[in-house]
């Protein structure tokens, strides 16, 4: 595990355990707001599918971006850990039951599951961490299963990703990191290592942030 990383996600950890209540309300409501913007402009003004994710403890609260997706008219996939650091998909609505993870400390749906081909559908993905830098480098929060995922969606494009000038390419479909304001760190400030996968933008409370 490299040692800077980490050090930045337990900083970043800890101030988030500090976050008051009052604090991750108003916190859920504007990434809610600014989520559904920039969903919205991916979609052209008509419905689209959207993979996210539900929060838990101090993550930014997603579910009210999640009722505010489904609110538009928008469909809604979230996450499965599987065997092997993989992920599959499960349509969500707000009537979805939601079990702990057997694998992951996180919130997943019940249902029919898809594999990583039903993003072919998808206009976008939020993506969970814990920091990024303007250099679109991610910490998430070090299962590694995003980063695997990300890198397998390079596959089921016909147009390759975009060249890296780092080591950690783009994914093919627009993709948002979730985070709160203050972890958005200067350019290079997060070290690259082979698996990374950069994410070109950032969500957080304060508004969409550009990457690059």
């Amino acid at each position: 595990m490299n040692a800077a990383k980490e050090e930045i996600r337990a900083s970043h950890r800890a101030r988030r355990a500090a976050l008051a209540p009052d604090a991750l309300d108003a916190a859920g409501a504007a990434i809610a707001r600014h989520g559904l913007a920039w969903a919205n402009g991916l979609a052209g003004g008509r419905p689209g599918t959207f993979a996210a994710y539900v929060g838990v403890g101090t993550e930014p609260p997603t579910l009210p971006l999640l009722l505010a997706l489904h609110g538009a008219g928008h469909r809604v996939l979230l996450p499965v850990c599987e065997p092997g650091i993989s992920l599959s998909w499960v349509y969500w609505t707000p009537e979805s039951t939601l079990v702990r993870s057997r694998f992951a400390p996180i919130q997943e749906p019940v249902g029919e599951h898809f594999g990583p081909e039903i993003m072919r559908s998808a206009a976008g993905i939020f993506v969970p961490a814990t920091a990024v830098d303007f250099s679109g480098n991610r910490i998430g929060q070090g299962g590694g299963y995003y980063d695997k995922f990300l890198a397998t969606l390079e596959s089921l494009f016909p147009a390759p990703a975009g060249p890296s000038d780092d080591g950690g390419r783009l994914p093919p479909i627009p993709a948002s990191a979730v985070l709160y304001d203050g972890e958005v760190l200067p350019a290079g400030s997060i070290p690259v290592e082979s698996f990374d996968r950069r994410v070109p933008s950032a969500l957080t409370p304060g508004g969409f942030v550009r990457l690059l």
